[in-house]
């Protein structure tokens, strides 16, 4: 079953004060390693940029690898992006595997994991959990990009996943960047510290 990826890179990182995106990470910008971790499993990999896109993808050395997509009516938040880049999806995808940008510690043994669950395929959903708690990526079916796609602006994408909770499958990983949202310059150097150098 192939899997797309998607990721989210379209905010104005106000509360980092700088591009998150282009932030450094284990010597790749947040970018480039999502790029380069969904790229192992995902084909294409779409990325959805829309504040500063240009300046983002100058400085992205793995554009090459990735599908490009601007929204530009990113100021209406995330799930407006999410619906851009799900319009970029094949149509032959049997799933999409997305992520917003903010999540760049995530392991490549969880992105295997994730895939290879949903590639046996019986779920609309595969969801990382860490230490009980539900992270990202998240894998969805196909099945699922219409009810995404049909969201009105307010809504969230947590409310298709609400919908489908009870088929959702979780797979236990031991990774704790799946919930580690780098969204805030705390939380940026939280991520240094307890993840690695910059």
């Amino acid at each position: 079953m192939s899997l797309a990826g998607l990721i989210l890179a379209a905010g104005a990182s106000s509360r980092m004060g700088r591009p998150k995106p282009l932030l450094a990470y284990r010597g790749e910008t947040f970018l480039d390693r999502l790029i380069g971790l969904l790229g192992r499993r995902c084909s294409p990999v779409v990325v959805v940029l829309g504040h500063d896109a240009e300046t983002i993808r100058a400085g992205c050395p793995r554009a090459d690898q990735a599908v490009f997509v601007v929204n530009t009516d990113w100021r209406e938040g995330q799930l407006s992006s999410m619906q851009c880049g799900l319009r970029a999806i094949p149509a032959g995808a049997g799933g999409v595997l997305f992520t917003p940008v903010d999540y760049p510690a995530i392991s490549a043994e969880t992105v295997e994991a994730l895939a290879d669950r949903f590639e046996q395929g019986g779920a609309p959903l595969v969801i990382p959990r860490y230490n009980g708690r539900r992270g990202h990526p998240v894998c969805c079916s196909s099945e699922l990009i219409e009810e995404f796609l049909s969201l009105p602006p307010g809504s969230q994408a947590r409310d298709v996943v609400r919908r489908h909770a009870a088929e959702a499958i979780y797979v236990d990983v031991d990774d704790p960047g799946v919930l580690l949202d780098v969204d805030d310059p705390e939380a940026y150097d939280n991520l240094t510290r307890v993840a690695g150098p910059r």
